[in-house]
C-alpha cells in the first residue's frame, strides 16, 4: 500500500469536504421549490370588519355604491344575474357558447372563455361585498345576505363549489376556469366571514378548498397542465394561493402554505406562455412579455411559495421579478399591459395600462409590505392608488377607462386617437366596457376597499399605520380594546392627526409609516425612527393625541425616458387638457353612460427649466400649481397649471426637454 503523508491526507480530506459541499450546494441550486422553512410574516392583517373609511375615502365608497358597483347587475343582468354558473347553470360537455360580456366575433374562440361569467360575477361580488361593509349600508348588505345564502346553498356534499358539472371538473388539459372560478368567489366569502365571523361560512369555504386538494392531490398532480401554451383561466388559478394565504392566517394550518408551494412549482413546470415561472424570472436577459395582469397578480404567487418554503433561490427569484416590473411602471405607478407587456419599458405616452393590473399589482405590493414590513411597498401602493387609479377614474361621471396613458390626448377608444385598430374600444369611459370585457370595472370596484384593509396592520409591538388617509379603527390590543381616528385629507394635504380611545391605560407601539418623500416633519410628543417608520411607544391613555405633519416641497424628476414630471409628496402632478364630452352610449338607469373625450386644442409643451410655484397651496383647499413651459405652436414660452393627475382625464404629465436647435 503506498504510504500518504499526514498534509497530503489532510488536504485529500478537505478537498473531498469542499466536493460534497458544492455538490450539495448545486443539488440544492436546482431545487428552487425545496421547503427549507417558512418565513414569517412581519405584520399581521387586521379584520376588515374592524377599520371603517372617513373623508374622501368614505365617499369614493359611496359613489361606488352609488355607480357600477352597486348597480353593475342591472347595467349587464345577462352576464351577472341570469346565469346561474355556480349553480343550476354550470358548465357541462353539452355547453358550446355562452353569453361572456365581449362583444366581438362569433366562433370556436368564445368556447374557451366560458368561464368568464364567474370572474366578472365573483370579482364584483368581492368589491360590492367590501365596499357594503365599508359603507355599513343596510339595503346593500341585506342583498349580499341572500347572495351569501344561495352560494352556499350550491355546494356539493363532497363540498364542491364552483362552475364545472362532475363530468368535467378536474378534468382538463387545456384552458379552464377550475381553481379561477374558485378564488374570484371565496375572496369574497372570506371578506363577509372576517364582517359576520360565522363559522358556517368559514367551514364551507375549508370544505371547498380540501375538495380542490383531493382532487389535484400535492406533488401528485399537475393542475397547470395544458396542451397548449396559452391559457387565460388556467394560469388566472394560479392566485387560487389568496385563498390558501388567507385561510392560514385564519387557521394558521399550515397545510396550506405548503399548498401553495405546490402550485407554484406545477405552474413554473409547466409549458406555458407566463412571465412568472421561476426559470424566467431568473433570466437576466428575459423581459416581461406576458398578458399584464396575469403578470402582476402573479407576483403574489410567488412571495406565497417564497414564504412557504423559505427557499433563498425563490427570494432571489422574487426580487429580480420585482426589479423586472420596476421597469414596466409609469411615474404614477400604472403598469405596462395594454392588454400585453410586449416586453417594452414603461412609457408615459405609448405604453397603456389596463384597471385589472392596477388592482393585482397594488394588491401584491400590499401583500409584500405585509410580509416584509418594508415601508418601500407603502411607498408604491400609494403611488399607484392616488395616481394611476384616481386617473382612470372619471372624476365627474359612473364610469372608469378600461385602459389609459399617463399623458392623455385623446380619450375615443384607440390609444391617443389612434384609428388603425377599427376594434379598439378600450380607451374610453364606461360603466361596463361590455364591448371588450367585463373584467375592469369589477376590478374598479375593489381598488378602494383593498386599500382600505390595509391601511393599518398589527404586529408583536402593536400596531401600525400603514398606508395613510382618512379612516376609523377599533381593535384589540394586548387585550385592550383601542379605537382611532384618522383625521386627514391626505395626500390631498399633510396634517394627519390620530385620536386614541381605549378603555384603560395600556403599553404598547403604534407605527406610522414614513413616506420615502418626506424630508422634514414634526409630531407630538417623544419618537423614534427606524426602517421608515415614525415609532412612538408609550403607556396610552384614553383621549390621547398624536398630531403629525408632513412639509412636502414640489419636485422635478425625470422618469425612463429622460423625460421631465412633477410631483409634490404622494402625488404626480399634471397638466389638464381642456376636453369635449360626447356620450356614446345610454343605460336604462338614470346617470349611467359610456363616454369619449376629445380635446378642445392640444397642445404638447416641452420642459426647459425646473421652476415650479404653488398656487394657493398654503390654505390647504386647493393643490395647484404653475410652471414654465415652451409651446411649440408659439414658439413662446408659458405659464401651465398643474394640479394632481388624479383629478384628471386628458393631460400632459411627462414632459420632453424642448429640443435647442
Amino acid at each position: 500500500m503506498k504510504k500518504i503523508n499526514l498534509s497530503t491526507f489532510i488536504l485529500y480530506v478537505l478537498a473531498k469536504i469542499f466536493f460534497l459541499q458544492s455538490a450539495f450546494c448545486q443539488q440544492n441550486n436546482e431545487n428552487p421549490f425545496k421547503k427549507i422553512q417558512s418565513i414569517p410574516e412581519t405584520f399581521q392583517p387586521i379584520s376588515f370588519s374592524s377599520i371603517k373609511p372617513s373623508g374622501w375615502l368614505k365617499k369614493e365608497i359611496e359613489k361606488s355604491l352609488n355607480g357600477f358597483t352597486g348597480h353593475l347587475d342591472s347595467l349587464v343582468p345577462s352576464l351577472i344575474v341570469q346565469d346561474d354558473i355556480y349553480g343550476k347553470d354550470r358548465l357541462t360537455k353539452k355547453v358550446k357558447s355562452k353569453d361572456v360580456g365581449a362583444l366581438g366575433d362569433e366562433g370556436d374562440w368564445k368556447v374557451q372563455f366560458l368561464w368568464w361569467n364567474s370572474e366578472s360575477q365573483s370579482n364584483w361580488w368581492d368589491g360590492y361585498i367590501r365596499s357594503a361593509i365599508l359603507a355599513n349600508n343596510t339595503y346593500h348588505l341585506a342583498r349580499i345576505k341572500n347572495y351569501i345564502k344561495r352560494i352556499l346553498s350550491s355546494q356539493d356534499a363532497d363540498g364542491y363549489l364552483g362552475i364545472y358539472d362532475k363530468e368535467l371538473r378536474y378534468k382538463f388539459d387545456n384552458e379552464n376556469g377550475e381553481l379561477w372560478s374558485k378564488t374570484t368567489l371565496l375572496r369574497g366569502l372570506l371578506a363577509w366571514y372576517e364582517y359576520t365571523k360565522d363559522k358556517k361560512i368559514l367551514i364551507a369555504i375549508e370544505r371547498a378548498v380540501q375538495n380542490v386538494i383531493v382532487n389535484y392531490p400535492e406533488n401528485n398532480s399537475h393542475p397547470f397542465y395544458s396542451v397548449k401554451p396559452d391559457d387565460g383561466g388556467l394560469t388566472h388559478g394560479l392566485m387560487f394561493t389568496d385563498v390558501l394565504e388567507n385561510l392560514y392566517r385564519i387557521t394558521k394550518n399550515k397545510k396550506y402554505l405548503d399548498y401553495c408551494l405546490f402550485l407554484y412549482k406545477d405552474f413554473s413546470t409547466q409549458i406555458l406562455n407566463e412571465d412568472a415561472q421561476y426559470k424566467k424570472l431568473i433570466d437576466p436577459n428575459y423581459k416581461l412579455n406576458g398578458h399584464g395582469v396575469h403578470t402582476y397578480e402573479h407576483l403574489r404567487a410567488v412571495a406565497a411559495a417564497y414564504y412557504a418554503s423559505g427557499n433563498k433561490l425563490l427570494g432571489d427569484a422574487l426580487n429580480d421579478f420585482l426589479n423586472k416590473i420596476d421597469q414596466t411602471t409609469t411615474v404614477t405607478g400604472g403598469p405596462v399591459g395594454d392588454e400585453w407587456i410586449g416586453r417594452r419599458k414603461a412609457n408615459e405616452t405609448n405604453t397603456g395600462y389596463e384597471y385589472c393590473s392596477m388592482q393585482e399589482l397594488m394588491n401584491s405590493y400590499e401583500d409584500l409590505f405585509l410580509k416584509t414590513g418594508k415601508s418601500k411597498f407603502g411607498d408604491k401602493v400609494e403611488k399607484l392608488f392616488f395616481n394611476a387609479a384616481q386617473g382612470s377614474r372619471d372624476p365627474n361621471q359612473y364610469c372608469i377607462a378600461y385602459l389609459k396613458t399617463d399623458n392623455s390626448y385623446y380619450m375615443t377608444g384607440g390609444q391617443n386617437g389612434d384609428t388603425t385598430q377599427k376594434k379598439q374600444t378600450r380607451y374610453s369611459y364606461s360603466p361596463v366596457h361590455q364591448d371588450a370585457a367585463v373584467c375592469c370595472v369589477p376590478n374598479a370596484g375593489r381598488i378602494t376597499p383593498y386599500y382600505i384593509q390595509n391601511m393599518w396592520m398589527k404586529d408583536k409591538d402593536g400596531l401600525a399605520a400603514s398606508l395613510l388617509g382618512p379612516c376609523n379603527i377599533t381593535v384589540m390590543v394586548k387585550r385592550s380594546k383601542v379605537s382611532i381616528e384618522e383625521n386627514t385629507s391626505y395626500p390631498y394635504n399633510y396634517s394627519i392627526q390620530f385620536k386614541i380611545k381605549i378603555n384603560e391605560p395600556a403599553a404598547f407601539t403604534i407605527k406610522i409609516r414614513k413616506p420615502s418623500w418626506v424630508n422634514k416633519f414634526s409630531v407630538s410628543g417623544n419618537y423614534s425612527k427606524k426602517d421608515g417608520f415614525i415609532i412612538i411607544h408609550k403607556i396610552w391613555k384614553n383621549n390621547d393625541v398624536i398630531n403629525l405633519q408632513f412639509f412636502p416641497e414640489p419636485m422635478v424628476k425625470k422618469d425612463l425616458n429622460n423625460e421631465y414630471y412633477f410631483t409634490c409628496g404622494a402625488l404626480v402632478l399634471a397638466h389638464p387638457i381642456a376636453a369635449t364630452a360626447s356620450i356614446t352610449k345610454d343605460y336604462p338607469l338614470k346617470g349611467f353612460h359610456d363616454f369619449q373625450y376629445r380635446p378642445d386644442s392640444l397642445i404638447v409643451y416641452q420642459f426647459i427649466n425646473n421652476t415650479i410655484s404653488k398656487i394657493n397651496f398654503e390654505n390647504k383647499k386647493t393643490l395647484e400649481f404653475t410652471s414654465t413651459m415652451f409651446n411649440p405652436e408659439t414658439k413662446k414660452n408659458e405659464n401651465i397649471q398643474l394640479v394632481p393627475m388624479g383629478k384628471t382625464i386628458l393631460r400632459e404629465v411627462s414632459f420632453a426637454k424642448k429640443n435647442m436647435q
